[in-house]
């Protein structure tokens, strides 16, 4: 989503992203819903820190995959960032985007679904959100051939 936003400033050649979000309307409804009312807003970050914690394995499916990464990740987040985080995608704001994003997305992406997703220009089969770390491999070579292509 930064790289979204900074391309807007940078104008670089191509941006790719991978297992993000575009634009607002390719978050799933739960984030939108918390636009509007903003619950986690009146939980104190410990609360927010500890939900993400319990919903991380029921959420991820890959989570099981590498657990010990996944839970190593999210254990050395702080409580104030993570909801600072939160607050920064429920409040995101953009609504288009440039034809120069490259997206690389899963279909088992849990935290921005498939079906949010308009148009990915690379489609990773049973991919998660977290496919960066469980099917490197495939993006690698995605990555690869793009690079190649650019030169």
């Amino acid at each position: 989503m930064l790289s979204v936003e900074l391309s807007e400033v940078l104008n670089p050649e191509k941006v790719v992203i991978i297992s993000s979000a575009k634009n607002r309307k390719e978050l799933p409804i739960r984030y939108r819903f918390q636009r509007a009312i903003p619950l986690f807003e009146i939980f104190p970050a410990r609360l927010v820190y500890w939900g993400a914690k319990t919903l991380q394995p029921i959420v991820e499916p890959d989570r099981n995959t590498n657990e010990e990464t996944f839970k190593s990740m999210l254990e050395s987040k702080d409580p104030n960032y993570l909801k600072r985080t939160a607050r920064m995608i429920i409040r995101w704001r953009r609504k288009s985007n440039s034809k120069e994003i490259i997206h690389i997305h899963g279909s088992n992406d849990h935290t921005i679904p498939i079906r949010n997703v308009k148009s990915p220009n690379y489609f990773i089969e049973n991919g998660s959100h977290m496919m960066v770390l469980t099917r490197a491999k495939e993006i690698s070579s995605i990555l690869n051939k793009m690079l190649s292509n650019l030169e």
